[in-house]
């Protein structure tokens, strides 16, 4: 739950900042990068800190090395969210987190079928909604960043290459 109230908390707060006070061009992308960034820093800091021994039981079975596994997907989140930040890898990183959430969500079912006892928004259901609504930031922010960078509406062509 925490990723999802970081995800849109982070992005109302610079959504408002950049609609009242900075009045800046793209302002659903930059709020849309920087929820996401924060969510996926929460999520990465998790995969060491905290929650490690949970998410490596959420784990399938059929996946050897799942203490590694639990890094290497924590490293990637982390480079990701760091990736968001920089204008010139958002697209990449957004595709790359695209595909990292629909890799691990075989974990997040694992662990919704586990049988143990579990906080209502860890019950597939929950689960598959707030995955729904990260892949939704992630695909949204990867199409907003479509458009070539450091162009404006208001940007003109050389004139020798103007016909």
């Amino acid at each position: 739950m925490e990723p999802l109230i970081a995800l849109i908390g982070v992005t109302a707060t610079v959504l408002t900042v950049n609609r009242l006070w900075l009045r800046r061009a793209q302002e659903l992308e930059i709020a849309l990068r920087a929820g996401v960034a924060a969510m996926f820093t929460l999520t990465g800091i998790a995969h060491f800190v905290g929650m490690r021994a949970e998410l490596v039981a959420m784990v399938p079975g059929w996946l050897p090395y799942a203490g590694l596994v639990v890094t290497v997907t924590g490293v990637l989140e982390l480079a990701g969210a760091a990736a968001m930040l920089h204008r010139r890898l958002t697209m990449p990183a957004a595709a790359g987190l695209t595909l990292l959430l629909i890799a691990m969500f075989p974990a997040n079912v694992e662990l919704a079928l586990s049988g143990r006892p579990l906080p209502w928004y860890d019950e597939l259901v929950p689960r598959t909604v707030m995955q729904l609504l990260f892949l939704t930031a992630t695909v949204t922010v990867f199409v907003l960043t479509l458009k070539p960078v450091g162009r404006t509406a208001n940007h003109r062509e050389p004139a020798e290459t103007r016909a």
